[in-house]
């Protein structure tokens, strides 16, 4: 097994994903820079990540690098893109002056478009990458695992990798030297696109209700609200190329509050802190490309249009 095959990680956006990613990679012997919000790297560099696993009994204390400058990837030859969707264009331009030629990047963000969006800005190749992980950051250097890790990685249309599939199975053994598991995707648009569904069946719901998963599926007008949504968004995906399974999906949305049970989803977790969401690129990227394919999404409409008025109440 290949298990150096990087030499430093630099990890932009470090807040609760970034974070338990980072800490695993360097936990297992790995040269990580977060790079985040000042609070969280300055309680990182007092003290130190405090990193709390899923089923663990008590915390670990991580040692990583942290900055809140971007140019702390200069050296970097792997970078975690972790900023929310809404900040992916901006970032990844000025990410641009900093970057090793010899980089690969890895959006481990929610949404279809990112991975596009940084390669738009970049000349280094990008992978799009799906994040199936419950996190939260339980205040300033705190990390709370709730439960699985996994990530599902494929090719992007733009074809920059010299050897894809080479470098693929790279990042396969990498993260499993973390204890990470990574499974290569024949056709990552379906993942994505799946994952893009799944978000879209929780995380308005999740946030508006202030509830956790596990509470969901306990009333029918959920459920039948979540069937109903499940076949716009696979209606939009098929208009826009992408062929999705609604058994298969209805499976996995019924498996998420059985295994993230615990969990509020991030729409939820930026509500509860009068943060903006990425609901534009979750509800409201269904309705968008909706309108501009003709399909009707009422349902996603209906959540979107309920987030952003419950936004359009934060102080400014």
């Amino acid at each position: 097994m290949t298990t150096h095959t990087f030499n430093h990680i630099a990890i932009i956006g470090a807040g609760a994903v970034g974070s338990f990613y980072g800490a695993m990679l360097e936990r297992a012997g790995h040269k990580v820079t977060l790079i985040g919000r000042a609070a969280h790297v300055q309680a990182i560099t007092k003290g130190g990540l405090k990193l709390n696993l899923s089923g663990a009994s008590h915390d670990e204390i991580i040692h990583l690098q942290a900055s809140t400058e971007l140019d702390a990837i200069s050296s970097a030859d792997l970078v975690l893109f972790c900023v929310k969707s809404t900040d992916t264009l901006a970032t990844a331009k000025e990410i641009s002056k900093h970057l090793a030629s010899n980089a690969v990047v890895m959006s481990l963000q929610n949404g279809v478009e990112n991975a596009a969006l940084i390669e738009s800005q970049l000349s280094q190749p990008v992978i799009p990458s799906v994040v199936y992980v419950a996190t939260e950051l339980g205040g300033p250097g705190y990390v709370k695992h709730h439960g699985r890790g996994e990530l599902v990685i494929g090719k992007s249309q733009n074809l920059r990798l010299k050897n894809p599939e080479e470098t693929l199975s790279q990042l396969v053994d990498f993260f499993a030297s973390a204890q990470v598991i990574v499974k290569i995707s024949e056709d990552i648009r379906i993942e994505l696109w799946s994952k893009l569904l799944i978000n879209c069946a929780f995380n308005a719901m999740s946030g508006l209700a202030q509830i956790q998963y596990e509470m969901m599926p306990r009333l029918e007008s959920v459920l039948s609200t979540q069937s109903e949504l499940i076949k716009e968004v696979i209606s939009v995906a098929k208009a826009d190329g992408v062929n999705l399974s609604e058994s298969l999906l209805l499976d996995a949305v019924a498996q998420i509050p059985k295994t993230m049970g615990s969990q509020k989803s991030s729409t939820a977790q930026d509500m509860a802190r009068s943060k903006s969401s990425e609901i534009d690129h979750l509800n409201g990227f269904i309705v968008r490309r909706g309108k501009e394919l003709g399909i009707p999404t009422p349902i996603n409409q209906t959540l979107f249009a309920l987030v952003k008025l419950v936004e359009s109440k934060y102080p400014d």
